[in-house]
């Protein structure tokens, strides 16, 4: 093969890994992307580049929401769910505000559930 064309081919390769992510992106509103994505954060440096990227979006489309989400995460709010009570307490009222609206939006599109999950979910509605 000629030294020319591996650039091209290297370019061809992640251009169609590009596409391939795209369209699982598109099924099912990301539900095939998300274990991808996953993986990608575990990795050191791609982890540290897609947090970035995410944050400075998420700055873009509301920065009420972004200066609460990294007060939160500076308090250490994933670990205990005291700390996430005094935290929300000293956010600013716009902060809060704009926290709680993207909370309850991504609840109303739960994570899908495993079948011994439904199975469970099942039996406690039995018993009441």
């Amino acid at each position: 093969m000629p030294l020319f064309l591996i650039p091209i081919v290297i370019l061809g390769v992640l251009l169609l890994l590009l596409g391939a992510f795209a369209l699982l992106a598109r099924i099912k509103g990301g539900r095939y992307a998300r274990p991808v994505v996953n993986f990608l954060l575990r990795v050191p440096l791609l982890g540290r580049l897609l947090r970035r990227a995410s944050t400075a979006a998420l700055e873009r489309q509301n920065p009420e929401l972004a200066s609460a989400v990294k007060k939160l995460e500076r308090s250490g709010v994933a670990k205990d769910p005291q700390r996430a009570q005094q935290a929300l307490s000293r956010l600013s009222a716009a902060e809060r505000k704009a926290y709680l609206e993207a909370a309850t939006e991504q609840e109303a599109f739960p994570e899908p559930m495993n079948r011994a999950q439904r199975r469970r979910m099942e039996r406690m509605r039995k018993n009441r």
